[in-house]
């Protein structure tokens, strides 16, 4: 088992200026906050990032920045994935993976593959890349659900793809690959809502976004989790229940910025298409962060 990645990792936000410029500041202070508090790895540029309005300079600012201020302290992972499979290559190929222990692969989108197309876009980044692979599904965002056991044959067939990133928000679909799954090989929860219920149930814990406001509390009911002390763990879960659902209402992260900006780590700017949250979100995630 691929211990460094058991707990909980948290897919960081970028935060921006008010000219919307990285601000590296509030980035470092956001890094130094989750590893103070006790979070296992940090995800850089993943959806959470808004990865896809980051440049490919700013990306990697943004992952040098994020190296050098966790100085080797937790295990980093890296997004890079998409829907064009060569363009994936060339990026894993050209990028200095060192400093990183695993990438994290979203399967594609809009392009909407059929499995034997996801399974061969996962087979041909596998072969060239040379650190670990957590696959991501995330249906919701890429329209097309990898199966349980399409995730399983890539498990199987190769020996850097160690886990998944599963966001389908499906039970089912967790039980499936935790009942088949070979022994190693990460069930990684990216559905904040039932990330406690997934570890409880077998899973390796979560990639978070919640966490990162939450990192003490959160990281904590998730080590509950491993242990299988479910009654100190929902304990967490019941407390952190209302803001999960406040950072997903309108979209992320908007959502989680709101809450960075209540907690003074980072104001709540975010790159168009996306908005910041409506004043009604804004005050609702307020009074939350208050009262906590």
């Amino acid at each position: 088992m691929n211990n460094k990645f058991l707990g909980t990792g948290v897919a960081l936000v970028t935060p921006f200026k008010n000219d919307l410029s990285v601000d590296f500041d509030a980035l470092k202070q956001i890094v130094e906050y989750n590893i103070d508090n006790g979070v296992e790895y940090l995800v850089i540029s993943g959806t959470t990032a808004e990865s896809v309005t980051i440049t490919k300079q700013e990306k990697k600012d943004i992952t040098a920045a994020i190296i050098e201020t966790n100085n080797g302290r937790v295990p980093l992972v890296l997004g890079i994935g998409g829907s064009n499979t060569s363009a994936i290559i060339e990026e894993i190929e050209t990028t200095d993976l060192s400093n990183i222990d695993a990438i994290l692969s979203v399967s594609p989108y809009y392009t909407k593959p059929t499995q034997e197309g996801v399974y061969q876009h996962f087979k041909a980044i596998s072969e060239i890349c040379p650190t670990d692979i957590l696959l991501y599904n995330v249906p919701g965002r890429t329209s097309k659900n990898i199966l349980p056991e399409t995730i399983l044959r890539l498990a199987n067939d190769f020996d850097n793809i160690i886990g998944v990133k599963e966001a389908g928000n499906s039970t089912w679909q967790y039980l499936q690959l935790l009942k088949d799954k070979p022994e190693d090989f990460l069930v990684i929860s990216g559905d904040d809502d039932l990330a406690l219920g997934v570890t409880l149930a077998g899973g390796s814990g979560v990639i978070s976004v919640i966490g990162q406001a939450y990192p003490k509390e959160f990281s904590e009911m998730i080590r509950l989790g491993l242990v299988g002390d479910a009654k100190a763990a929902y304990k967490y879960h019941y407390k952190l229940m209302d803001i999960i659902t406040y950072i997903f209402e309108e979209n992320n992260p908007a959502g989680i910025k709101a809450v960075f900006e209540a907690l003074s780590l980072c104001n709540a700017n975010v790159r168009l298409p996306l908005v910041q949250a409506s004043t009604p979100l804004k005050s609702k995630i307020a009074a939350f962060v208050k009262d906590f």
